[in-house]
């Protein structure tokens, strides 16, 4: 006799339901669990196939661009790539030992080797990076050396310049024989290695990595502040008059981002030279004598007001976006309970715009610590930041590693300050609009 359903044990519709075994079932009897365990992937897998063409431009034009930045830092096979013989050399013995006559064969053979390849300049100009002047000194000896050389090689290669005997430069050449380097940060430092390879101060005419970064973060802190105190009464106004007027003055804001950054750099320089518009306007005024025109381009205060004024909208509206949402009736509130505007500002007002003014001074520092156009115009030798010197590198002296390597710690310093920030604030109260 046939089992008998206990229509107590499962309810089944058309529309899905209890299987007899009390599983939930979708109406074409596939398991509730695993069909929203599929429309979950699907969904999922979908939500990624729409965000995938975004996350390789990142990857394609931030992330591999980042990484080979920091790879560049540490890696410069200029001198061990043409040099194996004595990169050899220099493997097999210990630091301190002398060069003996298989080192002298070894380097006379590499130089030979790189001057019939054409590479001699670069082995140079990786040498010349921690030891100035001594790229002129490979060149030379490729030049001679391309005719031929005979043993003894010490002796060759002393006749042809002297300076192959300075323990300075076997000191550097045994640092540039391995691809991989730390040297390029501690140059970024301030910081060399003396002939026996320890770690110390670099000359003081060659101290300028570590004023720059201090004048660069301090400028940006300057930039920063100087923005909040022009910007904040600038958003309380917008936030507070009515939307026609608010609109028109917001225009206002908005109108330097229509212009080129080249051309309101320019523009400052008009005004702010010693026969500019301001100085004019000082001397007819009588603020000032013809001959004590002030000097403000070219230095510091050149930088601060241009980089002021460029990155002030960058603090306006952040902060805007924010007193926009803040309820007057909260002030009238302290008011009529007795508090000064004073304190209701101080204890009322201003907390709730603290989300929008650290966005605003997180855009304004992060952006002030990475110009380097308006200071190159306008800072003159006093008002330039680490960018122009990062620039310097990629572009004149074309020391990549070493300009790597000073946008590496510049990074280091504003994620470290991003953290700092993030413990004291909290980024989750940052509203950008």
């Amino acid at each position: 006799m046939p089992n008998a359903i206990d229509p107590h044990a499962a309810i089944v519709t058309e529309a899905g339901g209890l299987d007899q075994g009390g599983t939930l079932r979708t109406a074409d009897g596939q398991p509730l669990k695993a069909a929203l365990a599929r429309s979950s992937r699907r969904a999922r897998r979908r939500a990624f196939l729409l965000v995938l063409p975004l996350l390789l431009f990142v990857l394609l034009t931030f992330v591999l661009p980042i990484g080979q930045m920091l790879q560049r830092s540490v890696k410069n096979d200029g001198f061990s790539a043409n040099m194996p013989q004595i990169s050899a050399w220099f493997a097999a013995n210990p630091r301190g030992t002398p060069p003996d006559e298989a080192a002298w064969a070894a380097l006379a053979g590499d130089l030979q080797a790189a001057a019939e390849a054409r590479t001699i300049g670069v082995v140079g100009t990786r040498v010349n990076y921690d030891m100035p002047g001594t790229r002129s000194l490979f060149t030379s000896a490729g030049r001679q050396i391309r005719r031929g050389i005979e043993p003894p090689y010490r002796e060759a290669l002393l006749a042809m310049d002297e300076d192959w005997a300075d323990p300075k430069l076997w000191s550097v050449m045994r640092e540039a024989s391995s691809a991989y380097t730390a040297n390029f940060y501690l140059a970024a430092l301030d910081r060399t290695r003396d002939d026996a390879g320890n770690i110390v101060q670099a000359p003081e005419q060659q101290r300028i990595y570590v004023t720059l970064f201090q004048r660069t973060f301090w400028l940006s802190l300057v930039i920063t502040a100087t923005t909040f105190l022009l910007g904040f009464p600038i958003a309380h106004l917008l936030a507070t008059l009515p939307m026609r007027k608010s609109n028109l003055l917001m225009i206002l804001v908005l109108l330097p981002f229509w212009t080129s950054l080249l051309v309101r750099t320019t523009a400052w320089m008009v005004l702010l030279q010693q026969q500019g518009v301001v100085n004019d306007i000082l001397v007819w005024l009588g603020v000032i004598g013809n001959n004590q025109r002030l000097q403000m381009i070219f230095n510091q205060t050149g930088t601060i007001i241009a980089m002021t004024h460029i990155l002030l909208p960058f603090m306006i509206l952040p902060l805007y976006s924010v007193m926009r949402t803040i309820n007057p009736s909260y002030v009238r509130a302290a008011r009529s309970l007795g508090a000064t505007s004073w304190t209701a500002f101080r204890r009322i007002y201003f907390p709730q715009t603290l989300p929008g003014l650290g966005a605003g001074a997180l855009l304004v520092f992060i952006l002030a610590v990475g110009y380097y156009i308006t200071p190159a115009l306008v800072g003159g030798s006093s008002g330039q930041l680490i960018s122009n010197l990062i620039a310097m590198h990629m572009t004149q002296t074309l020391n990549w590693s070493m300009a790597a390597a000073l946008a590496t710690l510049l990074l280091v310093g504003v994620l470290i300050l991003y953290w700092v920030y993030d413990r004291l604030v909290g980024i989750d109260n940052l509203k950008l609009g």
